[in-house]
C-alpha cells in the first residue's frame, strides 16, 4: 500500500513538473533562440575574421591581443566610458534619491508631480537627444542664451572636447525617473514605528535619515547602482546622435558601444566587434562582482542582517 501511495505521488509530481515546463517552454525557446544562441555564436565569431558576407576564418586569440596591444583608439574608448560611468552613476543616484525624498510627502496633487518627474524617463531616446542638443547648442542654445543675458560667455558644450562629456552626463539626469520610483517605493516601505521610536530617543532630521532610512533602503540602492553602472557602460543613443555617430569632437564622446558599432557595421569587422563585446561583458561582470562583495559591508536586509 505504501509503495502504491509513493508511486502515485511520484506520478503526480512528474505531471506537475511537465505542466510547469510546458508553461515556461515559450520563454525557454525565446531564451535559447534569441539570447543564448546568438551569444554563443558571437563568442565563436570573436575568434575569427568575419564580416558577415564572407565565411569565417579562424584567427584564435589575435582579435583579443589586437584590442590590448595594437588598437590605439581602445585606451581613449576606455577612458571616455570610465569617465562617464564614474561621474554619471553617482550623480544619477543622488539626484533620484533627492527627488524621491521630495516626492515622498502627503500634499495635495503630489501624484501629478510624481508623474511629471517620471514621464521623461519613458520618452524616445532620439527626441531627448535632439532636445538636449538644442539646450546645449553653443550658438543660440537655451543655456548659452541665458548666460549671455548675465554677460557670461558660455562654453562650447558638445562642440568642445573639454565640455562634451560633462554636458552628456547632465543629459542622463533627465532619465532618473525610473530610479526615483524605486526609491519612492522603498521610502514608503520603511515602517513608521521605527521613526517614532527614533523620535522618542531624541533623533531628528538627518539622524533619522542616516540611521533608519538609508540602511532600510540600501537593497534598493544596491540594485539602482548595479543596474546604473551596467547601463552607463552601454550608453549609446544620446552620445551617438549628438556626436553624429563618430564620437566628435576629437573622439571625446567615442564610448565603448559607439566604437563597437563602428567596428561591426561601419568597418565590417564583425569578428573584432564580437571580441570587443565579450571584453565589455567581462569588465561588467568583474565590476558587478566587486560591487556585490562590497555590498556585504553596507547593505542591510529586513531582520537586521547584512548581505
Amino acid at each position: 500500500m505504501a509503495n502504491k501511495t509513493g508511486k502515485s505521488r511520484d506520478r503526480l509530481t512528474f505531471r506537475k513538473s511537465i505542466k510547469g515546463y510546458l508553461f515556461i517552454l515559450p520563454w525557454l525557446i525565446g531564451f535559447v533562440g534569441i539570447m543564448l544562441g546568438p551569444m554563443l555564436f558571437s563568442l565563436y565569431a570573436s575568434f575569427n575574421v568575419y564580416n558577415i558576407t564572407n565565411l569565417m576564418k579562424w584567427r584564435g586569440f589575435r582579435n583579443y591581443l589586437t584590442i590590448f596591444t595594437n588598437d590605439n583608439i581602445f585606451p581613449t574608448v576606455i577612458y571616455n566610458t570610465a569617465y562617464y560611468v564614474l561621474f554619471s552613476v553617482p550623480l544619477a543616484v543622488i539626484f533620484a534619491l533627492i527627488l524621491a525624498l521630495l516626492l515622498n510627502t502627503k500634499v495635495k496633487g503630489i501624484g501629478i508631480f510624481r508623474t511629471v518627474f517620471y514621464v521623461p524617463s519613458v520618452l524616445s531616446g532620439v527626441a531627448v537627444a535632439l532636445l538636449w542638443w538644442w539646450v546645449f547648442n553653443p550658438f543660440g542654445g537655451l543655456i548659452n542664451n541665458f548666460l549671455a543675458i548675465i554677460h557670461i560667455q558660455g562654453p562650447g558644450w558638445f562642440n568642445d572636447p573639454n565640455w562634451s562629456k560633462p554636458a552628456l552626463i547632465v543629459t542622463r539626469m533627465w532619465g532618473v525617473g525610473g530610479s526615483m520610483i524605486l526609491f519612492l517605493a522603498a521610502f514608503q516601505d520603511v515602517p513608521r514605528t521605527l521613526y517614532e521610536a527614533c523620535e522618542i530617543d531624541g533623533a531628528k532630521g538627518l539622524k533619522k535619515f542616516f540611521h533608519i532610512t538609508l540602511p532600510l533602503i540600501s537593497p534598493t540602492m544596491l540594485y539602482v547602482i548595479v543596474t546604473g553602472v551596467i547601463g552607463a557602460f552601454q550608453t549609446f543613443d544620446n552620445a551617438y546622435i549628438i556626436s553624429q555617430g563618430d564620437g566628435r569632437p576629437e573622439n571625446s564622446m567615442l564610448f565603448y558601444m559607439i566604437y563597437l558599432y563602428r567596428k561591426a557595421f561601419i568597418q565590417g569587422q564583425m569578428g573584432y566587434a564580437c571580441a570587443l563585446a565579450w571584453v565589455l561583458f567581462v569588465i561588467i561582470m568583474i565590476i558587478t562582482g566587486i560591487q556585490l562583495l562590497i555590498s556585504r559591508r553596507w547593505v542591510y536586509y529586513e531582520g537586521g542582517g547584512q548581505s
